[in-house]
């Protein structure tokens, strides 16, 4: 990790087809974080994205900032997420699907990737599109609150999770009440902040694994992402699209 013990650069990459993405994991060193096995920050324009090509093993979300994206699917899905919207599916034992822009300019969001349990691993594959309008939108003083999982929302996971897309103008903003098992992480989209007083730019992750309480300050405009889980606390095999 740089600078800090907790915090962590995401690296720019390319994926996909003319893809580019900035990854927090998995890398060389850092390959996953229990229970989440990929993030993604995706920057895509029209004519670029992600064919069709397999997945096993896993749970993926698909969260928009800017542009649309389609989904399609060997199990008969074919459906359009715009922004602030979300797109989950469950690979399981396997399925095979494509993700591309669905619009002209760029199509800016985050893939996550949340593993599931071993006992899991089998289960039928499955879709699921949540549109902006359907996701609970909360203010806790000068922050705006997305609930992408967890309470209010319909986004199901078969690992307990919360996951928020937050927005702050200023102030102090406490948000250890959100992480599950005091583990997770804070991830900059936009802007600058602190996370108990150490600098956070856009890119940069601060990662959670201790009780301590973490409070986010601000002076401008910042957008944040946080995800907190519940870790499986098992072997894992990643190689590729697939997570055993």
């Amino acid at each position: 990790m740089e600078h800090e013990a907790n915090i962590r650069t995401a690296l720019d990459m390319k994926e996909g087809v003319g893809a580019r993405v900035k990854r927090l994991f998995p890398i060389s060193g850092f390959m996953n974080f229990d229970p989440f096995m990929l993030w993604d920050h995706f920057t895509i324009s029209a004519g670029s994205g992600f064919p069709t090509h397999p997945h096993r093993g896993f749970e993926a979300i698909t969260y928009l900032f800017e542009g649309s994206m389609k989904h399609e699917d060997n199990l008969g899905n074919s459906s359009t997420v715009g922004v602030s919207g979300a797109q989950r599916f469950t690979a399981g034992r396997g399925i095979q699907h494509s993700e591309m822009p669905a619009a002209d300019g760029e199509t800016r969001g985050i893939q996550l990737w949340i593993n599931l349990p071993r006992r899991l691993k089998g289960i039928e594959p499955a879709y699921q599109q949540v549109e902006a309008e359907d996701l609970p939108l909360t203010s806790v003083g000068s922050a705006q609150l997305r609930t992408i999982v967890g309470k209010g929302s319909p986004l199901q996971l078969h690992t307990p999770v919360v996951y928020l897309d937050i927005k702050m103008q200023d102030g102090v903003f406490e948000v250890s009440q959100y992480f599950i098992e005091k583990r997770g992480l804070l991830f900059v989209v936009e802007g600058v902040m602190q996370v108990n007083g150490q600098l956070l730019l856009a890119g940069q992750a601060h990662f959670v694994e201790e009780n301590d309480l973490v409070n986010v300050s601000t002076d401008a405009d910042v957008r944040f992402m946080l995800c907190a889980g519940l870790p499986h606390r098992e072997p894992v095999r990643q190689h590729g699209p697939y997570v055993d």
